[in-house]
């Protein structure tokens, strides 16, 4: 997984105006990373102008240092985890408008997705009814609406069997981009990434259609991620407003233990990001949202700082 990394610039208040200074004689910042190679191409790229071609040699030798998203994320979220006991945690974050993203916890480390699978299923489903050139029938809607905004569980197990069990999840995972994913017959039982789940989020609040949803599929699976129940709008929801999201939670019945994630989109100080927060070994349900919570702010915040 290639890190991410920019050029900072205390001028920088965009991706576009980051790029003018790059190219300036006074010197500046723009955007290095970039989408990874296996994931939809869900985002605007960051320019097609080239610092390198354009600048004056003054300017390229007065670069200021390249400065590493994914180090700046795990600075800004190493230290929650100072006194979680046996806590484990993995984030992932996406500038929708800039393209910069950053990932904690190691791209190949798996965890449990409790609750949050339901929105994969979903996606699936609708692949699956549009390959078929159908609607969702009348019963499917109905398990999709308890499925995401009340997190009902016996609606989630329906649906993975209309999408033809975990082979089905793993086939239209495939056509999705994830690569780290594995499908389980006990859905929460799924392995996932932080990375793969961002990759997930893409297709889902992106708008390349390359992805496999229709702009009608995204939609429908955005409002009913928007009306989760007032009890259930904890999680990537306290980075910003205008969220849309799905949590997971649960006990593990060898250690007592919890899984907590988060997944969804916020909005703040006029960006849109794209988070997702995964974790085990929480000692209460109530600590774990809480960590959760302080990880969506960090990862958040380490973007808005890049520019």
């Amino acid at each position: 997984m290639p890190r991410h990394r920019i050029r900072r610039s205390a001028l920088s208040v965009s991706v576009t105006a980051t790029v003018l200074l790059a190219v300036s004689a006074a010197g500046g910042a723009y955007l290095t990373g970039r989408w990874p190679d296996h994931a939809p191409a869900a985002v605007a790229s960051v320019s097609s102008v080239s610092p390198a071609a354009t600048a004056p040699a003054a300017a390229r030798t007065s670069e200021e240092p390249v400065v590493d998203l994914d180090t700046e994320l795990a600075g800004a979220v190493e230290p929650l985890l100072t006194g979680a006991d046996a806590a484990t945690l993995s984030v992932a974050v996406l500038d929708s408008g800039s393209g910069a993203r950053a990932v904690y916890g190691g791209a190949d480390t798996t965890y449990d997705t409790a609750s949050i699978v339901k929105v994969d299923i979903l996606a699936a489903l609708l692949l699956r009814a549009q390959d078929e050139k159908r609607e969702l029938t009348a019963g499917e809607r109905g398990h999709a609406v308890a499925m995401i905004e009340k997190s009902d569980n016996d609606s989630a197990t329906a649906l993975l069997a209309a999408v033809g069990g975990a082979a089905g999840l793993d086939a239209a995972n495939e056509r999705f981009g994830l690569t780290a994913t594995t499908a389980a017959h006990a859905w929460g039982l799924t392995r996932t990434t932080a990375a793969d789940q961002l990759t997930l989020l893409a297709a889902v609040f992106g708008t390349d259609t390359d992805t496999g949803l229709s702009a009608d599929s995204r939609t429908y699976l955005r409002g009913l991620m928007a009306g989760v129940e007032a009890d259930q709008q904890w999680g990537v929801s306290a980075a910003g407003s205008g969220w849309a999201l799905k949590n997971g939670w649960m006990p593990r019945t060898a250690t007592g233990l919890w899984n907590i994630n988060s997944i969804g989109q916020v909005k703040f100080d006029g960006h849109t990001y794209l988070v997702a927060v995964l974790s085990g070994g929480q000692q209460t349900k109530e600590s774990g949202i809480a960590l959760v919570e302080s990880a969506a702010k960090a990862a958040v915040g380490v973007l808005k700082a890049a520019g």
